[in-house]
């Protein structure tokens, strides 16, 4: 389908495109567009951009990372179709290893979507022989890279993923996570939970990576000063915010013409 570039929803139309073109592929399953669907409906209360409190977790995502001695990038299908590029170019920057996760998972898909990422430059991407289980996990993405999210310090994982994040926090690692709706399991269990839009965020994570490198007292300044409760607070108060003003806008009455 041609969508034409003077739609005032063409990136969100783009995203479903590649997303569906994605699902025809066997790299993104049927439940991922469901999830989708569910995460663009929260980015209309924040306008389809980063707001203020996602810069700042986005900033302090990206001085965790840096921090890190083993930081791993968390990958799944909707990730591949929407920001490859994006995620490899972060990765080589901080740099991170990557590494495919799926709960529903094949081995034929895992390889789909390492390729993807392949193709998008990546080189050594883990998760396709999984030698460890991320303990607290009955389901399949408990299966993982020993030398990857295992043992990673630092995780970032993209999109709704509830129980893992709460099963690597218990493990004692800082999850990043990125998830448009801040109430969600993943944004309540992640140490840096980042609400806002996967592609927007992952170059906004980059762009504070390029930034902070070379500046490890800013850095330990923003790990030190970070607040998960309090960057919550702010989304909330920020929704709140965008919906008064929606109200205030629909419900301010007209002017007569004078005439």
């Amino acid at each position: 389908m041609k969508i034409p570039r003077s739609h005032p929803r063409y990136e969100s139309l783009m995203r479903r495109e590649r997303l569906v073109r994605a699902w025809k592929s066997g790299v993104v399953v049927p439940e991922g567009l469901i999830a989708h669907g569910r995460g663009e409906a929260f980015d209309y209360l924040f306008g389809e951009e980063s707001s203020a409190p996602a810069l700042v977790a986005e900033k302090a995502a990206a001085a965790f990372l840096l921090s890190a001695k083993r930081p791993v990038i968390s990958v799944n299908g909707n990730v591949a179709a929407l920001a490859a590029r994006e995620v490899v170019r972060l990765a080589r920057a901080i740099p991170a290893r990557i590494e495919v996760n799926l709960f529903h998972r094949t081995p034929a898909r895992v390889r789909r979507i390492v390729r993807r990422l392949e193709a998008a430059g990546a080189e050594a991407v883990l998760g396709t022989r999984p030698d460890a289980r991320i303990p607290g996990l009955e389901s399949k993405r408990a299966l993982s890279d020993r030398d990857g999210i295992f043992t990673a310090d630092v995780v970032l994982v993209p999109l709704e993923d509830g129980d893992r994040t709460e099963a690597l926090v218990r493990m004692g690692k800082t999850v990043v996570a990125i998830d448009l709706n801040p109430l969600s399991r993943t944004s309540q269990m992640a140490t840096v939970p980042v609400v806002d839009e996967l592609t927007r965020a992952v170059l906004n994570i980059d762009k504070f990576v390029r930034e902070l490198r070379g500046n490890p007292e800013e850095t330990a300044r923003i790990i030190r000063t970070y607040s998960k409760a309090g960057n919550l607070g702010a989304v909330y108060s920020y929704i709140n915010w965008r919906l008064r003003n929606l109200a205030r806008k629909r419900t301010r009455p007209k002017r007569r013409r004078v005439t």
